[in-house]
């Protein structure tokens, strides 16, 4: 057994490195965890580290570094975005929609975040020996229907098939490449004090609409997940007002993930107004009864723009013309107070420090 009692400069090999195992001339930066935590995939503090302390620092480049939600570079002359992502969503098939319809909508978003127009994907299949094909095949059906309604065209890909019960019936990793109007610069770092942050519609739907299955949750009105490619929305909005500064799509870790990662690249605060955050009374409920804090819950098909405050209100207008945000609303604003964490107005007054996500709150949400 290999053990280093000091660390250096915060990192050192961890108790319990087998024999026979590489590790390299580097050492083996040390956490809290020895192993990996499902919080690691919550997309909130634990996946940062997870991130910042072991993928980047081998990897780090200009394209990576930014860590957004794709790599934007030109080629030619011609500005494109490249994003990659994962799914593993449980149950496969929910309320709204299903890992097919998911993995295509999530790369289409991630490169829309960009500022890109999507136009090529790519899958890649982990089947498990045994997965239904009749299930395979809506799977499928489902990834061709939002692709075209995406208008991107699916390339390439791959498929493997592990052993029986060596998987969970289908995990699927898409990636893509969109091209980007030379005019648009949309970066996590230019989030600027006094701009206004937007959200297109109500939170935490998605993951509520997973979770409501998994629990057996029955309501009045049906929690169905709000996946959708917000590419034709986000060419709106561009069209509009070309000079947006920040978008992000609110995933894993939810809405104030997201926001604790804008705040810390762009080193500025974030003030959010509480009673200005929309949320259906069937997902609150479906929260209380659950114990969850709706700002942490997934989202599928919802984006946080940062947009200048005099530009605000017709961004505001435009997207509530457009069919995917129609319940738009501005829920709070850059300042200068407090770089890099967020506070928010609560409904009674009171004012509240929100943090990144910390643990998991719902596993294999997307």
């Amino acid at each position: 057994m290999i053990t280093v009692a000091k660390e250096r400069n915060g990192v050192g090999i961890t108790k319990g490195v087998e024999p026979g195992m590489t590790i390299g001339s580097c050492p083996l930066p040390i956490s809290d965890h020895k192993e990996i935590v499902m919080a690691h995939g919550s997309g909130g503090r634990l996946t940062q580290q997870l991130i910042q302390k072991m993928v980047l620092p081998q990897f780090k480049n200009e394209f990576l570094n930014p860590l957004h939600d794709g790599a934007m570079f030109s080629v030619n002359d011609t500005k494109l975005a490249f994003s990659t992502d994962s799914f593993v969503v449980n149950p496969i098939f929910f309320p709204g929609g299903d890992i097919g319809e998911l993995a295509v909508n999530g790369t289409v978003n991630d490169l829309s975040m960009c500022g890109a127009r999507p136009l090529y994907l790519s899958a890649a299949f982990i089947l498990e020996e045994g997965f239904s094909m009749t299930e395979f095949w809506r799977v499928i059906q489902s990834m061709q229907r939002a692709a075209q309604a995406a208008g991107a065209s699916l390339v390439t890909g791959d498929t493997k098939v592990v052993d029986r019960g060596k998987g969970d019936k289908i995990f699927i990793n898409t990636s893509g490449v969109g091209i980007i109007d030379p005019r648009v610069n949309i970066h996590p770092g230019r989030a600027q004090v006094g701009d206004k942050i937007i959200i297109n519609g109500p939170i935490a739907v998605h993951g509520i609409a997973i979770m409501s299955v998994r629990e057996g949750l029955e309501f009045e009105t049906e929690i169905a997940s709000d996946t959708a490619p917000l590419n034709g929305l986000v060419q709106t909005m561009l069209a509009a007002a070309r000079d947006i500064h920040v978008l992000r799509d609110p995933t894993r870790g939810g809405i104030t993930s997201t926001l604790s990662e804008i705040a810390e690249q762009a080193g500025v605060g974030i003030r959010l107004e509480e009673a200005s955050i929309p949320i259906s009374e069937e997902v609150k409920g479906a929260c209380e009864i659950l114990g969850l804090d709706p700002l942490y819950v997934a989202n599928e098909g919802k984006l946080l723009a940062f947009v200048r405050p005099d530009e605000a209100n017709l961004v505001l207008s435009v997207m509530r013309n457009h069919s995917l945000g129609k319940e738009a609303a501005i829920i709070g604003e850059v300042v200068a107070d407090h770089s890099g964490y967020i506070t928010m107005k609560t409904r009674v007054g009171g004012t509240r420090v929100v943090d990144m996500l910390s643990g998991e709150q719902l596993p294999r949400i997307c």
